[in-house]
Parts: structure tokens; sequence; C-alpha cells
């Protein structure tokens, strides 16, 4: 499994680890990804994805899933996450 959060693209980041005496060796800095479950209003099903808790915070700020989704451009997003954005879509636009 991939450590990538799938609606952010936040992954591992390199850096130096740097001693007292100024030696320093490589280092990875995880993202904090989190399984969970949202629920998606368009589909009236849950999803679970494996998301960075940033990414949550941001999906809560948004208004839910589908709201976030809806702005979040496809280039971030997982493959997963873009098949739901645009099932969500299809399903928005038929509902209109």
């Amino acid at each position: 499994m991939a450590r990538r959060c799938e609606l952010t693209g936040k992954g591992v980041l390199v850096g130096n680890k740097v001693s007292h005496a100024n030696n320093k060796t490589k280092r990875r800095y995880l993202p904090n990804l989190q399984d969970v479950t949202l629920l998606s209003d368009a589909l009236n099903r849950s999803v679970s994805l494996r998301i960075s808790t940033n990414a949550l915070k941001s999906v809560e700020h948004n208004g839910g899933l589908d709201a976030f989704l809806l702005k979040a451009s496809d280039g971030v997003l997982s493959l997963r996450a873009q098949r739901l954005k645009r099932a969500i879509k299809k399903k928005v636009r038929a509902s209109a």
C-alpha cells in the first residue's frame, strides 16, 4: 500500500536528521494517514478511503466528501477518488 493520501496526494517527504554534532543522516517524514469511512450524500453510500488527517479536516471544512471532490482537481486525486468524483457528478446532473 502506497503511503499517499487518496484525496490530496500528500506523500512521503525526505530530509536529514541532524545530531548535536551536526552529523546528517537521511530520514523520511511520513504523512499521518488514517483509514476512514466517509458518507457520500449524492450516492447514498459510505466510502472507505486512506487519507491524511489534513485532508479529513479539509473535507469537513468544505461541507462533506461530495463538495470536496467536486472542488478538487483530478491531478491530485487517486484513481479511486477520480472514479468516485465522476459518479458523484453523474448523479448530481441526473438529479438536477
